[in-house]
C-alpha cells in the first residue's frame, strides 16, 4: 500500500523552494518565510507550506511581492498547493489582485517502476538537444499547441543548461525533421526527486504514445542517476495517463498571477 502522507512529507521537505543554481541572469531574494525569483520572463514566489504569519502581516508580506514586480513592470506567479497553511491565504492573495491560473494535480512516481525502453510510433524518435537552435524549435512548438506565444521558453531551456547543464536533460520527439513534442528532466541534487516538465504535443500527433514514450525515457535517464521519486505537476489532460503508470496524487497546485495593468 502506498504511504500517500509520507510521500506528500518527502515532497514537501525536498521539493519545496527553487534549484540551488539559479538560470544565468536570474537571481534569489530572501524575504521573510519567502524566496523571490528575479530575472525571468515573470517573477516566482516560492513558499515553504506553513508560512508562520497571518491576518494583516500576511497581508502586507503579500502585497510586498506584488508591489516589487510591479516597480519592475512585471508579472509574478506565487505557486501555491492545496494544503498550505494559514488556509485563507489563497483569499488574500486575490484580495491583492493575484489571479489563479489552471490548477493541476502533484503526482509521484517511483522511477524504476516507470523506467522502460519507450515505444515510440513509426517515424518517431527521441534525440537529448542541448543546442540554443533546438531549443527555439522546442519554443516554436509550444506556442503552436498552446496558440500563445512561447518564445521566453526558448531563454529559460537555454540559460538554464548553460548554467547547471547536470540538473536538466532536454529530450525532443521528432517526425519528418519537426518537433512534435518535447520534455525535460531536472534532477534537484541532495533530494530523492527528479522532476518531469513539458510534454506538450501537437495536436495531431497525440493518443499515440509519445508521451508515455517521454516519461520512460527520462524515468530511465533517473534511474541510472540514482533518483528514486519522479514528480510531476500534471495538467487534466496528463494526469489520468500518469495514474495509469503507477503515479499517486498527493496534493494540488495553483499559480496565482498577478500581472502590472496595462498603461
Amino acid at each position: 500500500m502506498t504511504d500517500i502522507d509520507g510521500l506528500l512529507a518527502a515532497y514537501d521537505e525536498q521539493m519545496r523552494g527553487v534549484p540551488p543554481n539559479p538560470p544565468i541572469g536570474v537571481t534569489y531574494e530572501q524575504d521573510g518565510p519567502l524566496l523571490r525569483v528575479v530575472g525571468q520572463f515573470r517573477g516566482f514566489v516560492s513558499a515553504p507550506r506553513d508560512l508562520g504569519v497571518g491576518g494583516a502581516e500576511l497581508d502586507r508580506l503579500i502585497v510586498r511581492q506584488r508591489d516589487c514586480f510591479a516597480a519592475r513592470g512585471e508579472a509574478v506567479e506565487w505557486k501555491t498547493r492545496g494544503h498550505d497553511l494559514p488556509a485563507d491565504l489563497t483569499d488574500r492573495l486575490r484580495a491583492a489582485g493575484f489571479v489563479p491560473e489552471e490548477r493541476e494535480t502533484v503526482l509521484i512516481g517511483r522511477a524504476e517502476e516507470m523506467a522502460g525502453a519507450p515505444v515510440l510510433p513509426a517515424g518517431v524518435t527521441l534525440r537529448r538537444v542541448t543546442a540554443d537552435a533546438d531549443m527555439h524549435r522546442i519554443a516554436a512548438m509550444e506556442t503552436a499547441v498552446w496558440d500563445q506565444d512561447w518564445g521566453w521558453l526558448a531563454d529559460d531551456l537555454i540559460s538554464r543548461v548553460a548554467a547547471a547543464p547536470d540538473e536538466i536533460t532536454v529530450l525532443v520527439a521528432e517526425a519528418g525533421g519537426a518537433v512534435v513534442s518535447a520534455a525535460w528532466l531536472v534532477f534537484r541534487e541532495g533530494t530523492d526527486f527528479a522532476g518531469l516538465w513539458g510534454g506538450s504535443t501537437l495536436p495531431e500527433w497525440r493518443g499515440r504514445g509519445i508521451y508515455r514514450a517521454l516519461v520512460a525515457a527520462r524515468a530511465q535517464l533517473a534511474v541510472a542517476r540514482g533518483v528514486r521519486y519522479l514528480q510531476v505537476d500534471a495538467s487534466d489532460d496528463s494526469a489520468p495517463i500518469l495514474r495509469r503508470l503507477g503515479f499517486h496524487a498527493v496534493t494540488t497546485t495553483t499559480p496565482y498571477v498577478w500581472t502590472p495593468p496595462r498603461s
